[in-house]
């Protein structure tokens, strides 16, 4: 009978064997983030995350874009 030998977990943390905590300078960074991403959270914000949206939408679909703005333009052409 054959049995699996379990491997033992082999990672480590950047704290080499000592409690993990944080720097004073890791906790300024992480206050001048949040403060950042408090700061791009304005009233436009939503606009914005739309925009981005719209944006990789029309990426995405660069071709298919490109055509059908064509044909809108060949329309309002023709229509006015």
């Amino acid at each position: 009978m054959h049995t699996k030998v379990q491997p033992s977990c082999n990672w480590s943390t950047a704290s080499f064997g000592d409690t993990a905590d944080t720097s004073p300078a890791e906790l300024s960074a992480l206050g001048a983030h949040l403060h950042l991403c408090r700061c791009n959270a304005g009233r436009w914000f939503a606009l914005r995350c739309m925009t981005e949206r719209m944006t990789g939408f029309a990426t995405a679909r660069f071709i298919t874009t490109l055509v059908v703005v064509a044909l809108l333009l060949t329309a309002a052409s023709l229509t006015l």
